[in-house]
């Protein structure tokens, strides 16, 4: 009897591969980064060819370390970076263009138009999606106009469309010879495609983005049997997926509505547990999928995305040169008593929930001779945290629940500086798990779900364990003007692209 259930998390920035046992601990793990592609300002892509060879490589990996073989895993999930999409040629697997990452800013210029048009309403009505370049539906059709004859195989269903789920649950399972082409319900979600209350594309959102439905992906749950895999998984159903917040609130154990967590990686998403029923909201969040576990109803969650944050560590590092490693950032920060008045707006790709200017860039505001490199590692910690705050508010104003604690996860949230400051800056209790790599845990337990290994949520509940707590230390009157201090920098961040 199989005994480990294995989980791929592929990220924005890189792929790795857990194996995770019956207890729920990670026993296993390895990781493989991959390049970042910016061919112009705004643009982002991703190599998928890099990206699927990267996920074989940290599968082998992390089972050789281990001591294992595809025989002692009795299911596989998979958990991704959303709303990033891949076109490929169905009869050779053969991308036709590198992928477009979410951050990808190409199709602003179309979104405008959407809003113009005053067709944000009914986005946010039958999707729960505004307008935006973030979602996947306008970078498809950006891919099937700038590729000569791709929409006409795309209607013909020739070149296939999809997340980073489908290309990776396609291949997984035979690629050009019988591959599976399937999306999970909270990847659709984010497309902007899916008819939110039907769990199903929607006639009216292809026709208007001109998305034609033969190259689109079948859509499932987040937790049943998909397909058999093939090497380096030989064999091992391929039986979860969620889009990688939505991953992370199943492995927050958010269950329960009112449940929130926010996920520190190269963004921040922060998501809370609406039940059974989509909250629209009034304040500038997603309204978004949840999860949807097999035949169960589906639960509906509120999202605030922010782009940048842990991305900002990265330039930090890669293109300032003021760390050399991204853990540095804390004791750097550490090494001066406050912000000293710096304020860092990480606007690099416009300002997401709940504010949606995508003309605004980024500044560093309040910089005076006394400033050193200490102030600005700190100026871009504390960033990681007002945005969060900013999108907690507008989840309490449209859910009117009040957050008794704000779960963590993500490589940021081993930062103690950081969690510290988002707990005074808040004025809510933070708590960080044992294991803070929960969106592998969530793909882990939707696909142990699918297949039997664990036999429900209240099992995945009870694995979840808190490692630290951090309350709040901080003076109202301190909060207030940090606060007062940030919104002055936003606001010196707006205007710049026009």
């Amino acid at each position: 009897m199989p005994r480990f259930i294995g989980a791929i998390d592929q990220g924005t920035t890189s792929t790795r591969f857990i194996v995770v046992d019956e207890a729920g601990e990670i026993r296993a793990t390895a990781q493989k980064e991959h390049a970042q592609i910016c061919p112009r300002p705004g643009w982002v892509e991703h190599d998928a060819s890099e990206i699927l060879a990267n996920t074989r490589v940290a599968v082998g990996t992390a089972l050789e370390e281990a001591g294992l073989s595809p025989a002692d895993l009795a299911a596989v999930g998979v958990t991704n970076q959303r709303e990033t999409v891949v076109l490929w040629d169905e009869a050779t697997g053969a991308p036709l263009h590198p992928a477009l990452v979410w951050m990808d800013m190409r199709t602003q210029g179309e979104a405008d138009r959407l809003a113009a048009e005053g067709q944000g309403v009914f986005l946010r009505a039958r999707s729960g999606l505004p307008p935006a370049a973030y979602f996947s539906a306008l970078k498809i059709a950006w891919l099937l106009d700038n590729m000569s004859g791709a929409r006409a195989r795309a209607e013909r269903g020739e070149v296939l469309a999809g997340t980073m789920d489908s290309w990776l649950i396609w291949n997984l399972t035979g690629g050009p010879a019988g591959g599976r082409h399937v999306t999970d319900a909270t990847n659709a979600s984010r497309t902007q495609l899916m008819n939110l209350a039907r769990l199903d594309w929607d006639e009216e959102l292809l026709a208007l983005f001109n998305v034609p439905r033969a190259c689109l992906p079948e859509i499932v749950s987040s937790s049943e049997v998909y397909g058999s895999c093939v090497a380096p998984l030989s064999g091992v159903p391929i039986a979860g997926a969620l889009g990688d917040q939505h991953a992370a609130l199943l492995g927050q154990a958010c269950l329960t509505p009112g449940d929130a967590k926010n996920t520190y990686g190269t963004g921040c998403f922060l998501l809370m547990n609406t039940g059974e029923t989509p909250h629209f909201s009034r304040a500038g969040l997603l309204t978004t999928l949840a999860f949807r576990l097999g035949a169960q109803k589906p639960v509906y969650a509120l999202e605030g995305s922010i782009a940048i944050a842990g991305a900002l560590v990265q330039w930090l590092r890669d293109n300032l040169g003021i760390i050399e490693s991204s853990p540095e950032i804390e004791a750097l920060a550490a090494s001066v008593p406050d912000n000293g008045d710096v304020y860092f707006v990480p606007a690099f790709s416009g300002l997401y929930a709940p504010r949606w200017r995508a003309d605004a860039r980024g500044v560093i505001a309040g910089l005076t001779r006394f400033s050193n490199k200490g102030h600005i590692a700190r100026a871009a910690l504390e960033a990681a945290a007002y945005q969060p705050r900013e999108v907690l508010a507008a989840m309490v104003a449209d859910s009117g629940v009040a957050i008794g604690a704000l779960k963590v996860d993500g490589g940021m949230a081993a930062n103690d500086l950081l969690m510290q400051f988002q707990a005074d800056i808040l004025d809510v209790p933070v708590v960080r798990p044992r294991h803070l790599e929960t969106t592998a845990l969530g793909a882990a337990y939707a696909a142990g779900l699918g297949v039997g290994f664990f036999k429900n949520v209240e099992e995945i509940a009870a694995h979840w364990r808190a490692a630290r707590r951090f309350e709040p230390a901080m003076e109202e009157s301190e909060r207030a003007r940090l606060i007062a201090g940030w919104e002055k920098a936003v606001e010196k961040s707006l205007g710049w692209a026009v």
